[in-house]
């Protein structure tokens, strides 16, 4: 077995056996779809990532899929991409730019698997790239700092003063910490604007550059543009767009409200009604040729919060019940059988940032058609928590 080998990671003892993996994988492949949307109702859970892993290894190993979109911007995927591709550094350091949530020793073991692969396959190589177009980071306040420090030393205190709460945001988002109780009270992305006015003038123009980075940074956020409506488009047009060009394969790995097939409402938010999502627009342009995997929980301990059995009626009881003992489970909702057992609405559980036990009845999505939203479910019993790099 070699180490770019699909089945060499054991699968853990709450997930798919291996030969239930190549069945699943099997059936994502099936029809030759161009992309595949693997996502995750929690980006929390160690089982649920390292399922999303195996089984993009063996779309990778098994069925020729080539590329690997995620949720993060361009520079963030071409430092992924290019410690993949054998550059330097470890898996780990690749990822102390990423996107917070994908900081984890799962996501750098499904890193150093597609290096391996890659190293034993240098003419047909998996590539990674973000959705995101390129966006602020933490070395862009510094460079701010040090040009208002060299350039206008009396302004330094007050520009700080604005750029030291806001970068907290690349750690725990914004709308987290309003959440958790964290935030230190003005809006971030107010902040962001009245330091650029400061910078504005300065001499030389990277300064102010950097900072119109930044303050699109935080109006673009969650808390920024008070809802989570307003990137699908973008994002579906990155994978799109880089699907065109390289013809090949490509898995997305994000959240289940960006990767299902269809417009959403989400709990959090009922009154805006439902929305676009990434999967949905990619849906009306490939049509069968974009699939929609789910992946979600009954219950478990995810180390930010324990999260109960859900409530009867949602689909994550539903699918517990259809498997009572199982580990996990998983059902292709393209089959007419499945297809007429699951057709009508129907609400998953969403675990995010901002979930607490407390309003667990409102932390879903709703869609109206649960087989047009998502062609394949996958269901685990138990999950524990994602284990975070330092």
């Amino acid at each position: 077995m070699t180490a770019a080998d699909p089945a060499r990671t054991e699968t853990a003892a709450d997930t798919l056996s291996p030969a239930e993996l190549d069945a699943l994988a099997a059936a994502v492949a099936s029809g030759a779809p161009l992309i595949a949307g693997l996502g995750e109702s929690t980006r929390f859970a160690h089982e649920t990532s390292t399922l999303r892993d195996l089984l993009f290894r063996r779309l990778v190993g098994e069925h020729g899929f080539r590329e690997l979109a995620v949720q993060d911007d361009a520079a963030a995927g071409a430092r992924l991409d290019a410690y993949a591709n054998g550059g330097p550094g470890t898996a780990a350091s690749a990822l102390d730019g990423a996107w917070r949530p994908w900081r984890t020793e799962e996501t750098a073991a499904a890193l150093e698997w597609i290096r391996d692969f890659n190293r034993a396959h240098p003419a047909d190589p998996v590539r990674v790239f973000g959705v995101k177009p390129l966006q602020a980071g933490p070395a862009d306040y510094d460079a701010v700092l040090d040009h208002v420090r060299r350039t206008a030393p009396e302004r330094l205190g007050e520009v700080a003063a604005h750029l030291e709460p806001i970068r907290t945001a690349h750690d725990i988002d914004e709308h987290v910490q309003r959440a958790r109780g964290l935030h230190p009270g003005r809006p971030f992305a107010e902040h962001a604007r009245d330091a650029l006015a400061l910078v504005a003038d300065l001499p030389g123009a990277e300064a102010a550059a950097r900072m119109r980075l930044i303050a699109g940074f935080h109006e673009r956020s969650v808390a920024g543009r008070g809802g989570y409506a307003g990137d699908a488009a973008a994002w579906a047009g990155a994978i799109a767009d880089r699907q065109r060009r390289t013809g090949r394969r490509t898995a997305y790995w994000d959240g289940i409200a960006h990767t299902c097939a269809a417009p959403v409402t989400l709990g959090a938010a009922p009154g805006r009604g439902p929305g676009p999502t990434v999967g949905s627009i990619l849906r009306e342009r490939y049509g069968a040729g974009y699939v929609s995997v789910a992946i979600g929980f009954h219950h478990g301990d995810l180390g930010v919060a324990e999260v109960p059995a859900p409530a009867p009626g949602r689909l994550d009881a539903r699918l517990s019940g259809e498997a009572p003992g199982r580990p996990a489970h998983w059902l292709d909702l393209r089959a007419p059988h499945e297809r007429r057992t699951w057709e009508g609405p129907a609400t998953a559980r969403v675990v995010s940032g901002v979930y607490t036990p407390a309003r667990d009845a409102a932390e879903h999505l709703a869609v109206a058609s649960l087989p047009d939203a998502f062609d394949v479910l996958v269901h685990l019993r138990r999950v524990r928590p994602v284990r975070r790099l330092p």
